[in-house]
């Protein structure tokens, strides 16, 4: 898997307005593609991330928004390829590097609250950030709407199926044949 994209929307931290900034991420065709490279789908057709960046603290930021995305997947049932949607909220929080490096590691007795990510060099790359959530948010078994699993008929219904009934079979001297 591709982990450096060629497709960066970096902001600089220090660029920021006191109320914040916000930004509408629309990847092209060609980043479409390598996100799609990136998150292992056949496709991404449509992709759009608002998000709202607002300085957070003395050198922090909050990044806040939403994730749409229409992913093309093989359903699992079928192996059909298929349109799956994606919606998906972010929340993040950012520290200067130096400031997370200070504060040593995280504790385990801090439950439910995700320790902030670095910003390194002064900046965010929200396409990256894009990325990972759309990454995350791809279902790893999408069944098509409509699909299902049927199993193959038993050939003996009144029996009961044991997991060595298919090896004894295989024995010699079984199944009316004599060695």
């Amino acid at each position: 898997m591709n982990t450096e994209l060629n497709w960066r929307e970096p902001i600089t931290i220090s660029d920021l307005p006191p109320q914040g900034k916000e930004y509408e991420l629309v990847p092209d065709l060609a980043a479409r593609a390598e996100l799609a490279e990136q998150a292992g789908v056949l496709a991404v057709p449509k992709l759009i991330a608002k998000l709202d960046v607002r300085p957070q603290g003395k050198a922090g930021a909050e990044v806040r928004g939403l994730l749409q995305a229409t992913v093309r997947q093989n359903c699992v049932v079928t192996l059909e390829p298929f349109d799956n949607y994606i919606e998906e909220k972010v929340l993040l929080l950012f520290e200067p590097e130096e400031a997370i490096a200070a504060r040593g590691p995280v504790s385990e007795e801090i439950v439910g609250e995700d320790p902030p990510e670095p910003i390194v060099g002064g900046e965010i790359d929200l396409a990256a950030l894009v990325a990972e959530f759309l990454t995350l948010s791809v279902d790893p078994y999408p069944r098509k709407p409509g699909a299902e699993f049927r199993a193959p008929a038993e050939e003996d219904e009144g029996k009961e199926a044991s997991p060595f009934a298919a090896l004894a079979k295989l024995k010699p001297g079984q199944n009316g044949k004599k060695q």
